[in-house]
């Protein structure tokens, strides 16, 4: 390992390995087949990219979308590494280094997706060009029990054996047991099975926070305005949805950009380039705006729209704060949002085994919306760990009060008990608040004892105990109808007073947690006076170089190294090489640049001897 650690800082410019990396890297070097799962942000990639550069030959990469080839590509050149992809964005001039490259053997790592990889032709080309490792980026999508299955990568098992079976790693960000047999019984079959590193899903640097739903566009404006100048994603449910809050955003004054799936391409490539290029851009996008983010600067992702499960969930949020810095994240929910989840379930085309655990996985995610205690031991206890109150999430933070809720939820199930287990959110609570609407007076609801039993409380306190009771399994949606509510068996047994239910006394104040005036864990990034000066001026300089080579800013510099830089104000190149990011390759390239920006500002940090 003493040459993995020596080309570590070499060539990635990092001092350490992140945890679980050293372990991966050494059973890939002793030829073994891995399975791993870890959380977005723990440095997956270089798990294998660091074994194709120690061990020569070509280590083929599969992943799933063009844009994440690019940026990965990208990447690895700007670390000096012979790297390539095979994809039909690709221009002649590419096409031509890439197939010379795999001719003389000097290509060390080629990045295709799935459905250019099962093509005779590349199959031979691979095995021609004497393909040694196979590496599956997103491998949960070989899985019907994964939650973003997709059929293209079943056959990724067949062309691993006409690669004559050759050394494979599958990485993955979200895989449950069932999950995770699945991917080995169709990658690796029963001959060789690999060896599995399940690493902590925690990330720690994300503060943790999820709102009712009130006014999405003012809710996720406000947010957005207390931390100006950074770089966020906000995920909507639809592409109209993320048309319509782009513009309304950019009416606040915010820099907000749209992507969906239906945007022209070349709009919607303009858009991510963008994005990647900038500091302080907010990208408001659907979900296609996913797995193709390489970006480690963004500093909130927020969520105007409920996800599809927790697992969409921890994967979309851990799109933020990927270098390591602290960032935040915001999910907003509404009742209208579950409606539409599950109706997307009920609907969709699956087996009924499928949607059953997609029920759960769903109720799973409501459950940690309305959950009463730590946000963090809520989600990591989903994925079967342990852990102590974080400190770093909304429900920590700012507290929540519990109480005795079995009366105001006797009272919503009576009035859907008594209304016949047919009528949706607005007319339960319509009934429980004795206003006359005209629904209510067609129905005779106006007659019934439970009409005007919750005069006590507002519309806001009984939709938010809506939510809660649903989020504890006493009340379902009929779905296949038109959305009523029913009352399930747990939800009689305490109608009936043989349980009891604990409701958040904090969740009746849907939607007053000013998250505007709430302290930003990524204001801590902020330095002040002269270093604050200094990182504007490194990063005027590195957003020259992106315009100028075409490239990403986080490609030449992240925002992590110059961070570092304005603090530690290295005044040599050798010293310089000390800073994390800065491999050296990029010493070469950009050294004498940066640091003649840092020489040019005066308190240095270190001596003149250095």
């Amino acid at each position: 390992m003493a040459a993995a650690e020596a080309a570590l800082h070499k060539v990635f410019g990092f001092e350490r390995f992140r945890a679980g990396q050293a372990e991966i890297v050494q059973t890939l070097l002793n030829d073994e087949d891995v399975l791993a799962v870890m959380p977005t942000g723990s440095g997956k990639s270089l798990c294998y990219q660091l074994p194709a550069i120690l061990r020569g030959g070509l280590t083929v990469v599969v992943s799933p979308l063009i844009a994440l080839m690019r940026d990965q590509v990208r990447q690895l050149q700007g670390f000096g590494v012979n790297a390539g992809s095979l994809n039909s964005a690709m221009d002649e001039a590419e096409r031509q280094r890439v197939m010379g490259g795999l001719r003389d053997g000097s290509l060390r790592l080629l990045y295709v997706a799935p459905e250019r990889l099962v093509r005779d032709d590349t199959v031979a080309l691979l095995r021609n060009a004497g393909a040694s490792l196979l590496a599956i980026d997103e491998a949960h999508c070989v899985s019907q029990w994964g939650h973003d299955f997709r059929p293209e990568y079943l056959a990724l098992g067949g062309i691993r054996a006409e690669l004559g079976n050759i050394q494979t790693i599958a990485l993955t960000a979200t895989a449950d047991a069932p999950t995770r047999a699945d991917i080995v019984a169709k990658l690796f079959g029963d001959e060789r099975r690999p060896r599995e590193f399940i690493r902590s899903f925690d990330r720690p640097n994300l503060h943790l926070m999820m709102q009712p739903k009130s006014s999405a566009k003012k809710q996720i404006g406000d947010f957005i305005a207390a931390r100006r100048g950074l770089s966020g994603i906000v995920y909507c449910a639809s592409r109209k949805r993320t048309e319509d809050l782009a513009a309304g955003l950019q009416a606040m004054g915010h820099d907000a950009i749209a992507y969906h799936a239906g945007m022209e391409p070349r709009a919607r490539d303009a858009a991510q380039d963008r994005f990647l290029a900038e500091d302080g851009v907010v990208m408001v996008a659907t979900v296609a705006f996913g797995m193709g983010i390489d970006k480690p600067d963004v500093r909130y992702v927020c969520h105007a729209d409920l996800p599809r499960n927790v697992e969409a969930y921890y994967q979309e949020i851990g799109r933020a704060g990927r270098d390591g810095l602290p960032a935040e994240t915001l999910t907003l929910y509404g009742l209208d949002d579950m409606r539409l989840r599950r109706l997307q379930i009920e609907e969709g085309d699956t087996p009924p085994e499928r949607k059953r655990i997609e029920r759960q996985r769903f109720n799973a995610l409501i459950a940690l919306c309305e959950s009463p205690r730590c946000r963090r031991q809520t989600l990591l206890a989903y994925f079967g760990e342990e852990s102590q109150p974080c400190g770093n999430c909304d429900l920590c933070q700012e507290g929540v009060a519990r109480f005795d809720g079995s009366v105001e939820a006797q009272k919503v199930m009576s009035a859907i008990a008594r209304t016949g287990q047919r009528f949706g959110t607005e007319h339960i609570v319509q009934v429980l608040l004795g206003n006359s609407t005209e629904a209510i007076l067609r129905h005779e609801h106006d007659r019934l004892p439970t009409f005007g039993v919750g005069k006590d409380r507002d519309a806001n306190a009984w939709r938010s105990i809506l939510r809660q009771i649903y989020g504890a399994g006493l009340i379902d949606l009929d779905i296949a109808g038109f959305g009523g509510w029913f009352i399930t068996d747990a939800g009689r047994a305490v109608l009936k007073g043989q349980q009891r239910v604990e409701l958040r006394s904090e969740s009746l104040q849907a939607g007053k947690r000013n998250t505007a005036k709430s302290k930003s864990s990524a204001a801590e990034i902020a330095l002040s006076g002269p270093d604050q000066v200094l990182l504007a001026a490194l990063k005027d300089l590195r957003r020259r170089y992106a315009s100028e080579l075409q490239q990403p800013a986080y490609v030449i510099f992240s925002d992590r190294t110059l961070i570092e830089l304005a603090v530690k104000r290295p005044r040599t190149l050798w010293r310089m090489s000390d800073i994390h990011g800065i491999g050296q390759a990029k010493l070469d390239r950009f050294g004498q640049a940066f640091l003649d920006v840092v020489l040019a500002h005066d308190e240095p940090a270190e001596s003149a001897a250095d």
